[in-house]
């Protein structure tokens, strides 16, 4: 199954069309770290991670794991962990997984540049919940209730194809 993006405003997967919002930079095939860029390419799809404390374990096929509170992913591209989960302490920092906010009760790992890591080619690309459809950082955002729908109907071997 492929999943969609071909512009910035929908991610569209069989005869679904969900609204989104993508990079406050738009896409790029030359991403690096920190230029606000949603990737271009075909990627897998990872694991999905949820917060239990503020949604039910979300209904899919694809692995899941629950957010603890000293969860991050490394955003050092001079880390050997760079573009992995760590837990964050006073020696590993990075994107914190466990955040006030609600954009990362729900998160899929899109595999862009997590095999065979890059240093500075970007890290921590997600599809995660948006309440506004703001610009992102460079994931891609959509409402919960069409992650959920999202997550119900993709699978292991799902791919998305950013252009």
């Amino acid at each position: 199954m492929l999943l969609r993006l071909k512009n910035k405003g929908y991610l569209i997967v069989d005869e679904f069309k969900f609204k989104c919002s993508v990079g406050k930079k738009g896409l790029k095939s030359k991403k690096t770290e920190g230029d606000h860029c949603t990737p271009i390419g075909i990627f897998k799809i990872g694991k999905v991670y949820y917060r239990p404390d503020r949604v039910k374990k979300p209904k899919t096929v694809l692995k899941t794991k629950i957010i603890k509170k000293n969860m991050g992913w490394c955003d050092d591209p001079y880390s050997k962990n760079y573009n992995k989960e760590i837990t964050l302490n006073k020696k590993n920092r990075g994107e914190k997984l466990f955040r006030k906010d609600s954009i990362y009760d729900i998160l899929i790992v899109i595999e862009y540049n997590t095999n065979k890591t890059k240093p500075f080619k970007g890290s921590a690309i997600f599809i995660h919940l948006t309440k506004n459809y703001g610009l992102t950082k460079g994931c891609i955002a959509l409402k919960k209730n069409d992650l959920l729908i999202l997550l119900k109907i993709i699978n292991k071997k799902s791919k998305i194809e950013i252009s």
